[in-house]
């Protein structure tokens, strides 16, 4: 049963991915008072994309190959460990949380290695923006993270949830501004502004992809958009399980999922909402913010050391 279960929620989040990548580009435009593509178009695109010729450049070697199935296949890994319906996780060895941010780190490290690959300089200089900006953002995520761990006493994602969702940790402050933390990091993993823009194909952020087409193009816009989700129900999972089923049943199932379809919409709203009322920041000043939200998750260390 939670194999299947399992099994689900990896298709759902790829069902879903193409709709939730769409949906912003659309209420972008509504935002920005043009008609802006339909909301399904990234179906039509990741379509057409896979009836084309899956092309690489003469110098690349197998790792430019390898990286579109590395991210997807990594993508749906993850997401069959995130406890997304039920307050547990389906897959138990999947659902530790030192364990999700390699799998998470590493499709951005073949990401980044890939662009270099490819033996064109403007990917290559795409794939090191990409590691600058995990150097950048992952401390500050392994950081709440850690004073989560020391809160709930656990690092399967499902206990910790368990633990918040029943009000059991001995430091609350601690955790409620550690999961300010980890929600602000979330945010800059998602590629919105004013960090990154989702939609730069021709700058630096989708620079790595200039020198992919076909079914190998597909793989990764799927996989950026899978990304987001896994994101924001990593966030959930763990900070804002209210809702999740404890168990088994169909009747909890249904409401375990209506209500996270709830809270990733209602989050995904406030994200377009947030990336269409500021400008874009300069990458050179990229890591002011971001240290700051390293900040904050020091400051709830802090916390958690005293108690508080």
């Amino acid at each position: 049963m939670l194999i299947l279960l399992a099994c689900l929620q990896a298709a759902l989040a790829l069902l879903a991915a193409p709709l939730v990548s769409g949906s912003a580009r659309w209420m972008r435009a509504k935002f920005q008072t043009r008609k802006g593509p339909p909301i399904l178009q990234d179906y039509y695109d990741i379509i057409k994309l896979f009836k084309r010729q899956d092309l690489h450049t003469r110098d690349s070697s197998f790792i430019h190959k390898l990286m579109p199935a590395l991210f997807f296949g990594t993508m749906m890994l993850i997401f069959m460990g995130v406890p997304v319906i039920t307050r547990f996780s389906p897959v138990t060895v999947l659902a530790d949380v030192i364990l999700l941010l390699y799998l998470l780190v590493l499709p951005r490290f073949f990401f980044a290695l890939a662009a270099i690959d490819s033996g064109s300089s403007y990917a290559g200089v795409g794939g090191i923006r990409e590691l600058l900006l995990g150097v950048l953002v992952e401390p500050a995520m392994m950081l709440a993270l850690f004073v989560t761990i020391l809160a709930t006493g656990s690092t399967n994602m499902g206990e910790m949830g368990m633990a918040i969702g029943s009000f059991a940790t001995e430091t609350p402050v601690a955790v409620a501004l550690a999961g300010v933390a980890f929600a602000c990091a979330c945010y800059i993993e998602l590629g919105k502004l004013p960090f990154d823009l989702a939609e730069a194909e021709q700058e630096l952020q989708d620079g790595p992809l200039s020198e992919y087409s076909g079914p190998s193009l597909a793989l990764v816009k799927m996989s950026m958009s899978m990304k987001q989700i896994i994101v924001l129900s990593w966030f959930v999972a763990i900070f804002v399980p209210f809702g999740s089923a404890l168990e088994l049943s169909l009747p909890a199932l249904a409401l375990g999922l209506g209500v996270y379809l709830l809270k990733m919409a209602g989050l995904f709203f406030v994200c377009t909402i947030i990336e269409n009322v500021v400008a874009r920041v300069r990458l050179s000043l990229l890591g002011h913010q971001t240290w700051a939200v390293v900040g904050i998750a020091a400051m709830a260390l802090v916390l958690s050391i005293l108690g508080v």
